[in-house]
């Protein structure tokens, strides 16, 4: 039996990497689906790909006008919504605080934060009151930067610790009518965009040196691919296997939380980076 049959949700930035994983497993599960993206080429990919069961809306997940036309939107062609994902991210590239300038430490956090996290309540904002109406859920895409140091720089991280605190939050102000979920993956081959303000927009994540570290680092022994994760996102948005949660952030990392150390300081060349002479250092 198919978890999510006929169920209505919308999955932002998902026309690529693990959106688009998990419009697909979803599609598989029986579910109609709409996709809030910016690239009106990659939702024809996959409009082509699934056919009826998807609806494409171009647009940006900072705008709430954009969240609320993709919400309105599916509400009038199947009367209802089930389920929203708030999956849209961009990534920082690592970014250390002491590589950051004065000047770009502002723009990058005001860019990387209205997707990251503001995204993520417009979304909920618009979806409101249809989840409400049909007692659903939202789900977010949190990371294993959400629990711990170097999986992002200093502002995708702080970025990812605020999902958790918006899950505990809204799970706390929207019950017992709309469950709040996230699940948070952790490495992965995708797609995921760079902070443009930091000249990263067309970086993009080397596979094979990051296939063969993981080997060494995930302790599940590999890399799960983004259809690895879906299964979390069907979880939370089935209405029979999911009844008691709400208000939890699953760890779904690959066992990245049981590694043991590898490199406790991260702090090599600070001294150097901040013109600091090391023999002046007590």
């Amino acid at each position: 039996m198919k978890k999510l049959e006929n169920q209505v949700v919308l999955v932002t930035g998902g026309a690529s990497g693990l959106g688009r994983a998990i419009v697909e497993r979803f599609v598989s599960e029986g579910a109609r689906v709409g996709v809030l993206d910016r690239s009106a080429d990659r939702i024809a990919e996959i409009r082509d790909a699934l056919g009826n069961a998807v609806m494409g809306f171009q647009g940006d997940v900072t705008s709430y006008e954009d969240n609320l036309r993709a919400v309105n939107g599916l509400v009038a062609q199947f009367g209802r919504l089930d389920c929203a994902i708030g999956n849209a991210g961009i990534w920082d590239f690592k970014a250390a605080l002491v590589d950051l300038s004065e000047d770009k430490l502002s723009s990058a956090f005001d860019e990387l934060f209205a997707v990251n996290v503001k995204g993520y309540l417009l979304l909920a904002k618009a979806a409101l009151k249809a989840l409400a109406e049909s007692r659903g859920s939202l789900i977010f895409t949190a990371s294993n930067a959400s629990f711990q140091s170097d999986g992002g720089g200093v502002l995708y991280t702080a970025s990812k610790h605020a999902i958790r605190g918006i899950v505990t939050q809204l799970a706390f102000e929207l019950a017992p009518i709309v469950r709040v979920n996230a699940v948070a993956p952790g490495g992965m081959i995708t797609n995921l965009s760079g902070v443009k303000s930091l000249g990263l927009s067309d970086a993009t994540i080397p596979a094979e040196p990051f296939v063969e570290m993981a080997r060494h680092v995930v302790p599940i022994g590999h890399l799960p691919t983004p259809a690895d994760y879906t299964g979390a996102y069907v979880f939370f948005a089935s209405r029979e296997d999911n009844v008691p949660a709400t208000g939890t952030v699953l760890r779904h990392d690959g066992g990245l939380a049981v590694q043991g150390f590898v490199d406790c300081r991260g702090g090599a060349g600070l001294l150097e980076k901040l013109s600091i002479n090391q023999e002046t250092v007590a």
